[in-house]
């Protein structure tokens, strides 16, 4: 059962207060989950009972995403702002520098929690952030129509082209490589949480510059890219690598942008390796 927690961060207009939505499952060090933009933490509940048999996982929905509210007024969709609220959102929960995964957004909002040593150990699935300029505008286009789509379809016809692994197809292909494996109330939950998300466009338009940089020598990194990933082509695991140069890359044959659903034994090995 999901749980929300509370908590206050500072900011130029004083205290602010904040909640975020997220679930916690099983016991042993704890390994913090981040989703990508417009996604929500049901993103990893195919690996969620594995991974929860060796760790205490938390699942988290990012502010702005899934059940929990956009950011206060005046708070950016910035990679500084957000990676405060997670370390506010740690400290609330009492995770000492847990370890954490992140796929897309939460890859890249993993490895800057990675940056600011707040962590333990970053694996990041397909991170965003290591894009040059045409496959980010590509990618932010293909977002930004997905976003559109969801918009534009009404309920009846959502949950309609959800029974049928042709019309599971036409909503989630971008992001899976199986979409026929998604269960059709999955499909609809996750449509639905795309577009309702109100921190989507301002999250976007904060990404318009972000490029990842920083080497994060001497913690355990693991990078990871889906070989029939749609959305960030699977060259920019290769440059991520270059970045971080004791990162250990991994391909995840046959799987797409979001590979948890595609290969979920795979994925949770690769977690498992990656936290220990």
């Amino acid at each position: 059962m999901a749980a929300q927690v509370s908590f206050t961060i500072e900011s130029l207009h004083g205290p602010r207060r904040l909640s975020l939505e997220y679930e916690r499952a099983g016991s042993g060090e704890p390994l913090l989950l981040l989703h990508g933009i417009g996604h929500h933490w049901q993103a990893w509940r195919p690996v969620m009972d594995i991974l929860a048999a060796e760790r205490e996982v938390i699942a988290v929905d990012l502010p702005g995403f899934g059940a929990s509210p956009a950011l206060p007024d005046g708070f950016p969709y910035d990679l500084p702002t957000v990676g405060r609220v997670l370390g506010a959102l740690c400290e609330s929960l009492d995770l000492d520098r847990p370890h954490v995964a992140g796929n897309s957004l939460g890859g890249l909002l993993a490895l800057e929690l990675g940056r600011e040593k707040r962590v333990r150990s970053v694996t990041a699935l397909s991170p965003a952030g290591f894009w040059v300029e045409s496959e980010r505008r590509y990618a932010f286009a293909t977002l930004r129509a997905m976003r559109a789509g969801a918009e534009s379809l009404p309920l009846p016809v959502i949950e309609r082209m959800s029974r049928t692994a042709t019309g599971r197809a036409a909503l989630t292909s971008t992001v899976y490589a199986r979409p026929g494996r998604r269960s059709p109330e999955a499909v609809v939950a996750e449509t639905l949480a795309l577009r309702r998300a109100p921190g989507f466009h301002q999250t976007l338009a904060a990404g318009r510059d972000v490029l990842f940089t920083d080497d994060l020598s001497g913690l355990p990194v693991t990078i990871a890219w889906g070989t029939r990933d749609r959305l960030l082509l699977r060259r920019q695991g290769v440059r991520a690598k270059r970045v971080v140069t004791d990162a250990r890359l991994v391909r995840l044959p046959g799987c797409g942008h979001v590979p948890m659903n595609d290969d979920p034994a795979l994925v949770a090995r690769v977690l498992l390796d990656g936290s220990r």
